[in-house]
């Protein structure tokens, strides 16, 4: 059991890794190598899993994924607000959520019909193909104008909006921005224990430990354990959790900008909170299998529907936003790295919790 539960709790232990290295990676080596660096991580924990003939394989692999997602959620992020012209930044920022959603619900689908093995192998296929078609993908100019290159920058901006387009107004922008930001000393994470960023910043880590401990990484790590102690067959509990994902992440597109961002997370938490506790409910029931396995789906696809709501997107969103220029950076890391620290105690604990007591039975 402690070996499964390490196994579980090494894509967070690589995620805290990714995080400590994400910024310097981003900035030194630029966005889209820094991809290729990720597809790279990906690959080798994909091929690691695969093959893997000793536990240790399967440990380094998970570690391999948890650095390229750390990765992939800082720089994917700041590239895409980076390239983006403003008129369509908010909607390709919130699309973003969409597609890893929607993407997720994908291999749930293929792996209800597949085995692990052959799933890891599907998995670095589109690793494969996004190191290809980075070959036609520009740097950001952002990154370029900071880094000096001036010329590739103007070149870059220009294909983006087109041959056509005139960029003379967003280039002064990029470069007056880059100016003021080169003015600015460089903060340190210890800078941000400061009396005037104390609401801030217990604000962000609230929400970040709260995207965690809400129980994700144990619904995701964990899932066919639950439903195999429910009675629910894995490719129906999958293919419901795909469809519940995709109308879901939908569904968050279309309500974050009527109700606003404090409502939804509101409605997330407190559907989560129902979620789990049918969940939990369901396992305290005796002897009653149709209803262990009717209300234990139930609790799985209003957790997962209330927490692509809201708790999934919103809180990076806030973070992204509270903190003042100067000190968005180190802010920025610090959340990532308690954000996955709060999912390695979750992913560690949660097996042992789920063997001590998985009928709900404490005495």
């Amino acid at each position: 059991m402690a070996e499964y539960s390490v196994f579980g709790s090494m894509l967070a232990v690589g995620g805290m890794v990714g995080a400590l290295m994400s910024g310097k990676t981003a900035d030194y080596f630029g966005h889209r190598t820094t991809m290729w660096i990720i597809n790279v991580f990906f690959i080798l924990g994909w091929l690691a899993i695969a093959f893997a003939k000793v536990s240790w394989l399967l440990d380094l692999g998970r570690l391999l994924q948890g650095i390229g997602i750390a990765l992939t959620s800082y720089v994917g992020n700041i590239f895409i607000a980076e390239i983006t012209p403003k008129n369509l930044r908010g909607g390709l920022m919130t699309f973003n959520p969409w597609m890893t959603g929607s993407g997720v619900a994908i291999v749930y689908l293929i792996g209800s019909v597949v085995k692990w093995r052959g799933l890891a192998l599907i998995g670095s296929i589109p690793c494969l193909l996004q190191m290809l078609c980075l070959f036609f993908v520009p740097e950001s100019p952002r990154w370029l104008v900071k880094n000096g290159r001036e010329k590739e920058f103007e070149g870059v901006l220009q294909r983006l909006r087109g041959k056509k387009a005139d960029i003379s107004p967003e280039a002064a922008e990029i470069k007056e921005y880059a100016e003021f930001i080169q003015l600015l000393s460089e903060n340190k994470i210890l800078d941000l224990f400061q009396k005037k960023y104390a609401r801030p910043i217990i604000v962000a880590v609230g929400l970040m430990t709260l995207t965690q401990f809400s129980g994700l990484p144990g619904y995701t790590f964990y899932m066919t354990n639950i439903f195999v102690l429910a009675g629910i067959s894995s490719e129906a509990g999958y293919v419901t959790l795909a469809i519940v994902k995709i109308l879901s992440t939908t569904m968050a597109i279309f309500l974050i900008d009527k109700f606003g961002r404090r409502t939804l997370l509101m409605v997330s938490a407190a559907g989560t909170c129902l979620g789990s506790l049918l969940t939990g409910f369901s396992f305290s029931l005796q002897d009653d299998h149709y209803w262990i396995s009717s209300l234990a789906l139930m609790g799985v696809s209003v957790y997962f529907a209330s927490f692509n709501l809201g708790i999934s997107g919103i809180p990076w969103i806030i973070m992204s936003e509270i903190f003042p220029v100067n000190v968005k950076g180190s802010a920025g890391s610090l959340c990532n790295l308690i954000y996955w620290f709060s999912s390695w105690v979750v992913s560690y604990t949660f097996n042992f919790l789920l063997e001590w007591s998985s009928t709900g039975d404490t005495a």
